[in-house]
């Protein structure tokens, strides 16, 4: 779910492309510069505004929508879904466990062996392996067995400061990033592939049990003890070092939030309950909607997606959505405005042409006259560029982050809110930290900055300065091998 920035074309280049579309002789005659694309930007800022007022409006819908989520079921945008991760990493784990990251066209395998308190993290090994194109429409066994091949594989290579006590089945926290819907720690059962996957005979069954079977017939011997998402690996990855921790959140190409909630608070929740009282709440926040500002071109993009409708939240706050909201400002100002002279660029037309590290990219630039920006304008988009437009662009590149930034926040404030109201105190009176990953916050200066800068905001500075918004230390990868250890068939403090 990262996004990760670019570098930047380089400094003085310019542009030779030709492949722009002219504007009328009429429309050129009354738009001769950029002075009238204005009206444009003002309209784009006030629309995307997010004063204090909507930031408390974001923050009580996201409370509101949690409660109601976690309700019934279809209740809520909110799916709230439940982890079964009942028991958090407590640095007490030692031994030998693995993670599998199976989330895209590539998966990736990571050992770890945990010494304790004392030792903490003593090694770790990662290999990513890429999946073949013909695999991704196969069969589920095709696919599973060539995700057990690589495991075995790397096995073989285990040694060195890594140890598995004779004996023992190696256990395995598999991170399994399409929808799914767990039924226990251990399982959980596919609602469909997404992501270009295309797999035959695995809808509707047991991930857990497909991958099982697949090491089984592999000869190796392994077993998946704990079946999590991104986000709430990220959050037991971070608990480890930091008993704290409460929320994580991933901003990259995506977005979702997780955070510990009490068992009595889950209404929906049918069944025996946990002795430990708490569990993980997967939120989904990407769905969330209520209150966000929308602009004319969120609305044509949404129009425009797969999905429709959905994921509005999503689409207003992660990388894969700012630069294309960039991009449409800047083709309706090219058009209507001469932004970039006589000529549109053709590029500028074509749909995620921009991207979000080109923005950040863009946002970097401090030069006089933002040479970095004529660039990036150039060999992106095929744009000529003056100073004039140049800080247009960036004008427009900053009031789409600063929306997306800041309504993250609020919605961070949202969850940490509906947490406080109903343990007082426990949230707001103490050090509470808020785990992020993924590399839209890592990497974007502004965008974490609007969004700190909204949480302090919405909370106020006494509250706020208990509030730790830090950069995860491990992401998910370790936290998935941390909750096989913790759920682990076997005595872990051995």
């Amino acid at each position: 779910m990262s996004v990760a920035t670019t570098t930047s074309p380089a400094v003085g280049s310019f542009c030779v492309s030709r492949s722009r579309r002219r504007l009328s002789p009429m429309r050129m005659a009354v738009r001769s510069n950029v002075v009238s694309v204005a009206p444009i930007l003002t309209k784009l800022q006030k629309e995307c505004a997010t004063p204090l007022p909507v930031l408390r409006q974001v923050a009580d819908a996201m409370t509101a929508d949690m409660r109601a989520g976690l309700e019934a079921d279809g209740a809520s945008d909110l799916k709230m879904i439940l982890s079964y991760v009942d028991s958090l990493p407590s640095g007490n784990e030692k031994g030998l466990f693995y993670a599998l990251d199976l989330g895209g066209t590539n998966f990736r395998v990571l050992r770890v062996q945990l010494g304790g308190k004392e030792e903490r993290v003593v090694a770790t090994e990662f290999e990513q392996v890429s999946i073949p194109q013909e695999l991704m429409f196969g069969t589920s066994e095709e696919l599973f067995d060539f995700i057990a091949s690589g495991l075995a594989n790397f096995a073989q290579k285990e040694g060195g400061k890594f140890h598995l006590p004779h004996g023992r089945e190696r256990e395995i926290g598999f991170t399994f990033s399409f929808p799914v819907k767990q039924t226990s720690v251990d399982s959980g059962i596919l609602i469909k592939w997404t992501k270009g996957f295309a797999v035959s005979g695995t809808a509707g069954r047991d991930v857990v049990a497909c991958l099982n079977e697949a090491m089984k017939r592999r000869g190796l011997d392994m077993r998946v003890s704990a079946l999590v998402n991104d986000t709430v690996g990220t959050l037991a990855g971070a608990r480890y070092w930091d008993n704290d921790v409460m929320v994580a959140v991933i901003l990259g190409t995506g977005t979702n939030a997780c955070y510990v909630e009490r068992i009595d608070a889950i209404p929906k929740l049918q069944g025996p309950k946990s002795s430990s009282r708490r569990t993980i709440v997967n939120t989904e926040w990407g769905a969330f909607s209520t209150g966000i500002p929308l602009t004319e071109f969120d609305r044509e993009m949404d129009a425009a997606s797969i999905n429709p409708g959905e994921q509005i939240f999503e689409k207003t706050i992660s990388g894969m959505y700012l630069g294309e909201i960039a991009r449409r400002v800047l083709l309706k100002m090219a058009e209507e405005s001469a932004l970039f002279g006589k000529f549109v660029p053709e590029k500028l037309s074509t749909p995620f042409a921009l991207c979000t590290p080109d923005l950040c990219a863009m946002q970097q630039d401090n030069s006089d006259d933002l040479q970095s920006v004529g660039s990036i304008l150039c060999n992106v988009l095929g744009a000529e560029s003056s100073s004039s437009a140049r800080k247009i662009v960036v004008e427009v590149c900053d009031t789409i982050v600063k929306r997306g930034g800041r309504l993250a926040g609020a919605g961070i404030v949202g969850i940490l809110q509906k947490m406080e109201e109903d343990s007082k105190g426990l949230i707001f009176g103490k050090r509470t930290v808020v785990a992020m990953d993924g590399g839209l916050y890592e990497h974007y200066p502004q965008y974490r900055r609007y969004l700190q800068e909204a949480v302090t905001e919405i909370l106020g500075l006494e509250i706020s300065k208990n509030i730790v918004i830090e950069h995860s230390k491990d992401g998910s990868g370790i936290g998935a091998a941390l909750l096989a250890a913790t759920n682990s068939k076997y005595d872990h403090d051995y």
